[in-house]
């Protein structure tokens, strides 16, 4: 679980988007080339955090084991056998993967531990993963059933537009994909215009995990900060200071809450009262009402934000980003 919340952030640490890595440096080009006559009708190559994975043919048994892969490919109607269950997800679910058919095998998956066994019964052609995949040895094993897309860079999330345009590619659906992201990218822009007050204003994605310490979102390339960048927003540059140019999640002892002086704080409480943190009322978020404090699952749909996930977050968050906007 701390794994995931890096990932998702603890979610923060503790859960995977608090985490889209893109291309690592944020520079890097995660679209797939192709080779043999264009997408179309040949085979297309992606670079990864890896190396490269050349997917011969549109796959027609892809396995998910990546929330964000699986809203994406849902998304597009990709021919999905298998998708992770989310050890943190009641029945393994979140809610906005309601649209999941029915005859997509649930595979049951832990923070540590790739069932490679119920992945190979599926007989997949396609295996996609992020950051379940705790290291390459992990994505040998797994291109040893078939071939295997991995985080497409270095940051911690994945950007899940980068997703989505290798995606396209490899289902020889870029139109479709094309779409997808430009649906999402005018559901934030009319958000950004119904709220110009939160043009340079920060914010601070963390989570509290009691008796331990707070884990802050540190880092703009990472896929939990795309959403608030494209409403204009920024991490807050004190947080950027202390986590010193390193991708992920900055850890605060709960003695430091007050390094959380951002114009928007957006928490997950994992069921405890904050108010018992010493100092958490005076924060400048807090005093102005425009603090979220937000359950799992709407963590989880911004730290590994998705097209299925973002809508369901962002009803959830609106409040406290209107009180931040004025």
């Amino acid at each position: 679980m701390m794994r995931r919340i890096a990932a998702t952030a603890a979610v923060v640490v503790a859960l995977a988007a608090l985490g889209a890595c893109g291309g690592g440096d944020g520079d890097a080009d995660p679209t797939p080339s192709t080779t043999g006559g264009g997408a179309a009708a040949g085979p297309v190559t992606v670079e990864h955090r890896y190396g490269t994975t050349t997917v011969e043919a549109p796959p027609r048994r892809i396995v998910s084991l990546d929330n964000q892969w699986t809203d994406v490919l849902v998304a597009l109607d990709a021919p999905l056998v298998g998708a992770a269950l989310d050890p943190s997800a009641p029945d393994g679910r979140w809610p906005w993967q309601d649209r999941i058919p029915a005859e997509v095998e649930g595979i049951a998956v832990t923070d540590s531990t790739i069932p490679f066994e119920a992945v190979a019964a599926l007989d997949p052609d396609l295996i996609v993963i992020t950051w379940f995949a705790q290291g390459e040895q992990d994505y040998e094993r797994l291109s040893q059933i078939a071939p295997t897309i991995p985080l497409l860079g270095d940051e911690q999330v994945d950007r899940w537009q980068d997703i989505a345009s290798v995606a396209g590619q490899v289902l020889r659906d870029e139109a479709g994909a094309r779409r997808l992201v430009d649906e999402a990218d005018r559901r934030v822009e009319a958000l950004r215009r119904e709220l110009p007050g939160l043009e340079g204003r920060t914010y601070a994605l963390a989570n509290y995990v009691p008796g331990d310490a707070i884990y802050v979102v540190a880092d703009p390339d990472d896929g939990a900060s795309e959403l608030f960048a494209s409403l204009g927003m920024e991490i807050d540059p004190e947080l950027l200071a202390l986590a010193g140019g390193a991708s992920g999640r900055v850890e605060l002892s709960l003695e430091r809450i007050g390094e959380l002086d951002s114009d928007l704080l957006v928490l997950l409480t994992n069921g405890a009262d904050p108010d018992t943190i010493p100092g958490f009322a005076d924060l400048p978020a807090v005093r102005s009402g425009a603090v979220a404090l937000l359950d799992l699952a709407s963590i989880s749909g911004l730290n590994t934000p998705s097209p299925l996930s973002i809508p369901y977050s962002l009803d959830r968050l609106r409040p406290a980003l209107e009180a931040a906007a004025t």
